[in-house]
């Protein structure tokens, strides 16, 4: 994947020519046409679908208060340790979470073993109550994941190390079993304001967009005439100094999230928390890139300031992973900027004659994560008939970042020149490639290898009867499609519209109501 996203310029690291920086990467031409496909699904999403969700745009840099307030300085940690031998450093809950995912592995095995040996008949649930090694497992796997959930919850460091220690884990690197201790470790980049060293004022790149959100919350709520519940929406980088970067654009030290606060009443956190946990789901899995790599993982140690916590997983090569958390934060953020600014920040609510303090729901999305999801859901190597292979990325046709190239047939006879007039006709709505170099099958193995789904061919009868050929990426079928029907082919196909009606039906609006 990670070659495949530098050869076709979808992902490049960063600053290559010095050899690269650590856990920082660039998108290539095609990688930030699919990004900010995924962007505009998620902001239309938000912004269309809800009249009571606005966006804003918020500034990195934010006076450091902020982050005093919000918890960051002082909390925002990960626990590490360092193996001796290797001198690699992991996140000590990272190793425990795997070693959990092990036995969970083991237990599956079992499953899957016995269900090939039974066939129709087995009964997986009398098998997971009743066989021997399966209980064997499920009893380690519940004895160590409710010790580390109160290590977690407790911030017992030692306790942390002595079960890396007692679950005998090693290192992937070195194989041994040499740890440190374990300790936190602050994420945020600091860096200074001003124009001498005296007068500088220490500032940190935001670790996350939320706060942005929640200092203009009395600006928007005014200026917007907005009433509860109502959210906003932002699209923005954030920087974490993570010791642990890893799985390329999975964990990054400078990346993109999409976030949307959405504030409620006191009392009612929590209906709109499951809300918000199915619409986001839906959203997923609406692109189409298989129900079954969805799951939710409720949190072990939920944060000093929420009342719940919900990721949703996908299934990457590398086992499930986050790429969404919802969280109902409480009233704690604006409570707590409150308290530092020495501002009201509250609402009145005219149904009730108060003021209050509302709570808050929040959806937080790495655009980079999503953008990983779909790459890997999308890339197939295919055998052919006739013993050929291709790449192909199945990307879903509204992310993909060319919907349509157009080839001449060859590069003589005035087919260049109405392949140039079909262009012309599409490229104001869609983004259109032209190739007339090399084989017509080369090409198509090209637009197939960046995910481009429709491939159009104009050849000598296209100058008589105005038709051209259709190839299509994931079939590989070809029709013949007149000129003027192009435009509304492709559209069908692109068109975002589609994915909404898939989100929004009568259920989900009426819970809106």
């Amino acid at each position: 994947m990670v070659a495949h996203c530098k050869e076709y310029g979808f992902v490049f690291p960063s600053s290559e020519i010095y050899d690269g920086l650590g856990a920082v990467y660039d998108y290539g031409q095609n990688g930030v046409e699919l990004k900010n496909n995924i962007k505009r699904y998620w902001w239309d999403s938000m912004t269309l679908l809800h009249e009571n969700i606005v966006g804003i745009d918020a500034a990195i840099f934010m006076h450091p208060t902020t982050w005093k307030a919000s918890g960051h300085v002082d909390a925002f940690n990960d626990p590490l340790i360092d193996n001796r031998d290797s001198k690699k450093r992991y996140r000590a809950d990272v190793l425990i979470e795997d070693q959990l995912g092990k036995i969970e592995e083991k237990i599956n095995k079992e499953v899957e073993k016995a269900a090939k040996r039974f066939g129709d008949s087995f009964d997986e649930a009398m098998f997971r109550q009743t066989n021997p090694r399966v209980l064997e497992h499920q009893k380690h796997f519940d004895e160590l994941h409710a010790r580390y959930k109160k290590a977690m919850n407790d911030s017992d460091l030692a306790e942390l190390k002595q079960i890396i220690l007692d679950e005998e884990i090693v290192c992937p690197i070195s194989g041994t079993r040499n740890w440190t201790d374990v300790r936190q470790f602050n994420l945020m980049f600091q860096t200074e304001m001003g124009s001498t060293a005296d007068g500088a004022m220490k500032i940190y790149l935001r670790p996350e967009t939320a706060q942005g959100i929640f200092v203009n919350f009395l600006n928007v709520q005014k200026t917007g005439r907005m009433k509860i519940p109502f959210g906003i929406a932002q699209i923005g980088k954030a920087f974490r100094n993570e010791i642990v970067a890893r799985q390329f654009v999975f964990r990054m030290r400078e990346f993109e999230q999409m976030e949307m606060q959405f504030f409620v009443r006191p009392g009612e956190e929590l209906k709109w928390f499951e809300h918000w946990k199915a619409f986001r789901l839906k959203w997923h899995k609406a692109l189409g890139l298989g129900d079954e790599k969805y799951r939710y993982h409720d949190h072990e140690k939920l944060a000093h300031y929420a009342n719940a916590a919900t990721d949703i997983e996908f299934l990457m090569p590398f086992g499930f992973k986050e790429v969404e958390g919802i969280h109902s934060r409480t009233n704690f953020d604006l409570s707590q900027h409150a308290k530092y600014s020495g501002k009201k920040i509250e609402y009145f609510d005219p149904e009730l004659n108060q003021s209050y303090t509302p709570y808050v729901i929040e959806t937080s999305i790495g655009v980079d994560r999503m953008f990983l999801s779909v790459m890997c859901s999308a890339y197939k190597e295919e055998q052919l008939e006739g013993g050929d292979t291709r790449v192909v990325l199945n990307l879903p046709p509204v992310l993909a970042p060319v919907k349509a190239c157009v080839m001449p047939l060859v590069k003589k006879d005035g087919l260049p020149e109405k392949a140039r007039e079909i262009m012309n006709l599409l490229k104001f709505d869609f983004k259109t490639a032209y190739d007339e170099k090399d084989s017509i099958g080369k090409r198509y193995r090209r637009q197939d290898a960046i995910g481009t789904p429709f491939c159009i061919t104009v050849d000598h009868d296209t100058l008589n009867d105005n038709c051209v050929t259709v190839r299509y990426r994931d079939t590989m079928k070809q029709d013949r499609v007149h000129i003027n029907d192009l435009h509304a082919l492709i559209a069908n196909a692109v068109d975002m519209k589609q994915l909404y009606k898939k989100i929004v039906g009568d259920s989900m609006e009426d819970s809106m109501e």
